[in-house]
Parts: C-alpha cells; structure tokens; sequence
C-alpha cells in the first residue's frame, strides 16, 4: 500500500496550525487532536444527544440519536482511516463535527426549515450551517470566535458529501471549491453509509417496522451474511443472528470500502495530495459490486421504513413544528432570544430564526412551540 502511504504524508499538510485564524502553537498536541477536542466540548455537538436520527427518544430510550450516530461514523472512519494510513485525528475530527449542523427532527427538520427559508430566497443546508456554527455561534473562547478549527478541517464539514460551485457560493471561495477533497474527508460520507445502513436495519426491527425475514428476502447483502451466520450457529435465536448478520454486513462494506480506495489510488497513480485533488471523480468508493448493493439497501430503507406511514405522520407533525415556529418568530421576533435579535441586523431575520431553531434539541423545540401554540390562542 506504498501509493497510500505517500499520499498520507501530503495529506498532513493540514496538521500545521497555519489554517487557523489565529496562530496556536503546543508541540505537545498536533492541531487536529486540538480540534477534535474543541468539537467534542462545543455545546453543538453536546445538543445531538437530543436530535432524532431516525426514531425520536420519545419512542424508546434504545434507539440511536445523531450523537450515538455520530459516534458510530466515527468508529468506522477510524477503522478506515487506519487501514489506509491516513491522518486518523483529521479522521476522527471531521466523523465528529459532520452532522453538527442537522436541526430537530432529523432530515424532516432540514426539509421544513429549507422550505421556511425558500419562501424568503434563502436555503438551509445541514453542511454549511455546520460551518456557520463552529465559525460563528461556538463563542468561548478569548482570542478569537468560534472553535478556530484547522482549514483542513473546515474544508471537510463543507465538502466531505458533496460538491459545491464557486459560481453557486462564492463564499466558500476558500475552501477550494474548484478541486477534490482530501481522502479523509472522502471517507467520512461513506462510514456515514456504513453506519447508518446497518444501525436503521437494527432501530427498524426494534421498533417492529422492520422485519428479518422481509430484509433478507429484500436486502441481498442481509440476506448472504444472515445466512452465513445462520450455518456457523445453528438452532441460535433469529435475533441474535440478525445482530451477527448486521456486523458481518457492516465488515464487508468497510473492507470493500478500503481495498476499492486502494485500488482507485494505484490505478489513478495518486501519489501526492494534489494528484487527489485534481482527480475528475472521488477517490474513496465502493466497488460497483458493493455499490449496486448499497443503493439496492438504501432504496429498500426508503421504501419500507423512512415513507411508512408510521414515520410520515412523525414527519408531518415535525413539519408543523417546525413551520409554525418559524412563522411565529418572523412575526414576533420580540420573542426570540436578544442575541438572535442583534444578528439579525447583518444576517436578515429569517437566517437567524433558522439558526435558533436548527441549534433546539427535540425536546426544546416542543416546548417552544408549546409556548407559541399558547401565545396564538
């Protein structure tokens, strides 16, 4: 894994602390654990713990939250990241501060608060508002605003799932819009897949959503490694096979994951961190084989379990939460905290009631629109 290695040691560019705002100098701690830890203590990434992944706590305490998610994607990026010798603390950074940046409610939230803010010519993006939080909204510390983070690292929550154009956001000029990610941030959207894959297979069942034998039937990655553990434990209750059968599948997608990648930087010759970043396509791929058969998983989760009619009425009434707070607020912003109120003056009222609500919890957003609710009566 020559090739691999090589291009790691371009990759730690990114350790200097030349990427930051501010100039932090400890031998001591290389620049990327420093962010991991300010990720880690930011009041953001605390708040996931009370943020739907799929199923909200109020259902059961067992199912996973964005924080445990978080977790899980990082886990796996790790175990990536050290397959192929990468920078593991970039890694692990960018697994943590990903979904930093998800309101309440999950991706049915970011669907209402992108519609509250089309109205007035403007999008939510989980992505870039994870950015506006560790610039702007994280401000502890003394020297400067926000967390500081490395370039490295800022570039990563911009860019790691997808591609954005200069033309489209000529505020993200600095974050090299016109070229590929590092690998390490290419992985941490596909350790995302692998973890969320395997875990809403998992929260599925145990809600009773989801059934084994109809995901084995349906799944063909599901349905080979079930079978496999089922020969190598005979007369074993289907769901401690089923638990065996999702940590096979999730092995062979990580395995497939890191020898494609491999496969894809000796077959491009990438043996430099610019050779990554003007490769025309992404580097960290599955192969067609685990690709077919992830998007055949993806569209059964789709089907049977994100649009049955249990998860949409969840849906909709997240929906009019959200809505309806939203609407409260753009006409009694008196209502709003005062620092929302002051941002408002540069950012434009509805952006700022977007960051409110995108930085609630589960449980606060209900609460607020408890107090609304009464204050429309």
């Amino acid at each position: 894994m020559q090739g691999v290695e090589e291009h790691t040691l371009s990759t730690r560019v990114w350790s200097e602390p030349a990427g930051r705002t501010t100039i932090e100098n400890d031998p001591r701690k290389p620049a990327f654990a420093r962010d991991r830890e300010r990720i880690v203590q930011a009041r953001a990434f605390r708040r996931l713990a009370g943020k739907t992944q799929v199923f909200t706590s109020r259902e059961s305490d067992h199912f996973r939250s964005r924080l445990t998610h978080t977790i899980e994607v990082a886990q796996i990026a790790r175990e990536v990241a050290r397959a192929l010798c990468l920078n593991e603390e970039l890694v692990e950074a960018l697994a943590l501060v990903h979904d930093i940046g998800h309101p309440p409610f999950g991706h049915a939230g970011e669907r209402a608060l992108d519609k509250c803010l089309q109205a007035h010519g403007l999008r939510f993006d989980h992505n870039l508002h994870a950015l506006r939080i560790v610039e702007h909204f994280e401000d502890w510390y003394a020297a400067h605003r926000g967390l500081n983070l490395t370039l490295g690292v800022r570039e990563g929550i911009v860019k790691h799932s997808r591609d954005y154009s200069s033309s489209d956001h000529p505020l993200l000029a600095p974050y090299f819009l016109d070229q590929r990610p590092p690998l390490e941030a290419q992985l941490i959207d596909l350790a995302d897949e692998i973890a969320y894959l395997t875990a809403d297979l998992d929260d599925g069942v145990e809600s009773g959503l989801l059934e084994i034998d109809h995901i084995c039937a349906n799944i063909t990655i599901m349905g080979r490694a079930y079978e496999q553990v089922e020969r190598d434990h005979p007369g074993v209750e289907p769901k401690f096979l089923f638990h065996e059968a999702l940590q096979v599948m999730q092995t062979e997608l990580t395995e497939d994951l890191i020898t494609n990648t491999v496969r894809n930087v000796r077959e491009h010759n990438l043996l430099s961190l610019a050779g990554v970043r003007a490769c025309p396509h992404r580097v960290a791929t599955f192969s067609p084989v685990y690709e077919a058969q992830r998007r055949e998983e993806k569209a059964y989760l789709f089907r049977v379990l994100y649009t049955c009619d249990f998860l949409e009425a969840e849906h909709d009434k997240a929906e009019n939460v959200v809505t309806t707070l939203f609407n409260h607020y753009m006409r009694s912003p008196e209502h709003l905290p005062a620092g929302y109120i002051e941002e408002s003056a540069t950012d434009g009222l509805p952006r700022v009631i977007a960051d409110y609500i995108a930085g609630m919890t589960d449980n606060y957003i209900l609460q607020q629109f408890w107090v609304a609710s009464k204050l429309l009566r």
